[in-house]
């Protein structure tokens, strides 16, 4: 196969030399002779382009970087296309972490009030980009990386697009359970069910090869052997943990600790605001010319393992992988969990390959699960739907479907409190 067009819209993010990384690294299994950075941010564009081509050289990598703030012809003839944008930057997420608080609710970028937000900046910006990608070539895929992932993918897959969301949760589980057993992660399978930030991995499989059928379960092993270092790595207690003997993602805290959580957050204010420093300080080094690796300070900015997460999934996509390929993607429901609409989109295991993507089989959910899925999908639509049509009746609904608001009062003071700060980015506003 020839070598690849990639774009990457959101290209200035200081987060982009953690993709190159993982481009430069894994070339064999995903090769591509050009890359082109698009973001409106010309003089970041500089930046991250300049870094881009220092880590491909010192690689060895021969990749072409291109940087332009023309979305059209940064697609043009693109094979695939990242999304990874920022509606409104780091001061819209700010204001997303700091405005619930006033109403008692958690302050947070894609979950709650502050994730409507998201959402509603978000869906227009992402449907007009995918259009432009459509005319540019219809066979591009669209992969999405843009938060929060699930409504965003509910959003291109229901214009039509070929799109299929990714998230570095699970893939950040696999690894840090694979550092556990003492095995290369390929070896490692999970379980892993749920929506884009609403997930728990209910198994965990030690296969004698990397693809290879059966395996051993080992959850019980890891919870009994490192059920510490997993409670604390998400911030949950421990007996909670073992009681449930499941492995919730990190944003499960939001729910099962709410309050807690907003009197963690009042005190120690938003997580906008360190990120908004690092991103300072990684923009000072990546303007140094010696500069050819990834900063160990890009650790600090989120996001860990995106990379090979992308490099599988494209692969597999663009039939460079090796055939088909189980991961962990978000794409539409299709009946998996039978109790969600089929135009759903959840985070579940998929074979993928150049044929597209097809979510695999899952047993039955259970109850403890099942609510609060259920109830988070129907916000999704809501949410969805108050993006595409606008109105603050619509934002409310979507506000008092959700099971961290649930209050008609509340509901109310958290609309007025995102319609004012959030307009300017609101055409319907």
């Amino acid at each position: 196969m020839s070598a690849l067009k990639l774009a990457i819209v959101g290209g200035g993010s200081t987060y982009t030399p953690e993709l190159i990384d993982g481009f430069a690294r894994l070339r064999d299994t995903l090769p591509i002779g050009e890359l082109v950075l698009v973001d409106p941010a010309a003089d970041r564009l500089e930046l991250i382009g300049g870094l881009a081509r220092r880590i491909f050289a010192k690689q060895g990598h021969g990749a072409v970087v291109t940087t332009t703030t023309d979305i059209e012809a940064g697609v043009a003839d693109a094979d695939a296309v990242l999304l990874q944008l920022r509606v409104g930057g780091q001061a819209a997420r700010n204001q997303d972490e700091t405005w619930p608080l006033e109403c008692g609710c958690v302050g947070q970028e894609t979950t709650g009030a502050g994730g409507l937000a998201k959402a509603l900046r978000t869906v227009p910006v992402v449907l007009d980009i995918a259009e432009k990608v459509r005319r540019a070539n219809p066979d591009a895929w669209i992969v999405d990386f843009t938060n929060p992932v699930g409504i965003v993918t509910r959003a291109l897959r229901e214009a039509g697009h070929k799109a299929v969301g990714l998230c570095n949760v699970a893939i950040g589980f696999q690894r840090r359970f694979a550092k556990h057993l003492g095995v290369d992660p390929e070896l490692v399978r999970l379980d892993h069910v749920g929506l884009n930030h609403l997930s728990w991995e209910r198994g965990v499989t030690l296969l004698d090869a990397p693809g290879a059928a059966g395996g051993r379960e080992v959850l019980p092993e890891l919870l009994a052997g490192f059920g510490k270092e997993i409670a604390d790595d998400i911030r949950l207690p421990r007996r909670v943990v073992e009681r449930l003997g499941v492995v919730p993602s990190y944003y499960l805290r939001y729910f099962y600790q709410h309050d807690l959580v907003v009197e963690e957050l009042k005190v120690k204010g938003s997580r906008a605001a360190e990120v908004a420093e690092i991103e300072r300080q990684l923009l000072e080094l990546y303007a140094d010319p010696a500069l050819d690796t990834k900063p160990e300070l890009l650790d600090r900015r989120g996001g860990a393992f995106y990379s090979e997460a992308a490099v599988q999934l494209i692969a597999a996509l663009l039939g460079t992988g090796g055939g088909t390929s189980v991961q962990v993607v978000n794409t539409r429901n299709d009946g998996v969990l039978p109790f969600l609409p089929d135009d759903a989109v959840i985070e579940v295991p998929a074979e993928v390959d150049a044929a597209g993507v097809r979510p695999l089989p899952q047993r039955p959910l259970e109850p403890l699960y099942a609510g609060l899925v259920a109830a988070v999908t129907s916000y999704e639509h809501l949410a969805l739907d108050a993006a595409l049509r606008g109105g603050r009746d619509r934002v409310f609904d979507a506000l008092l479907a959700h099971p961290l608001v649930g209050q008609i009062e509340l509901a109310d003071r958290l609309t007025d409190r995102l319609l004012a700060h959030n307009r300017e980015h609101l055409a319907w506003a």
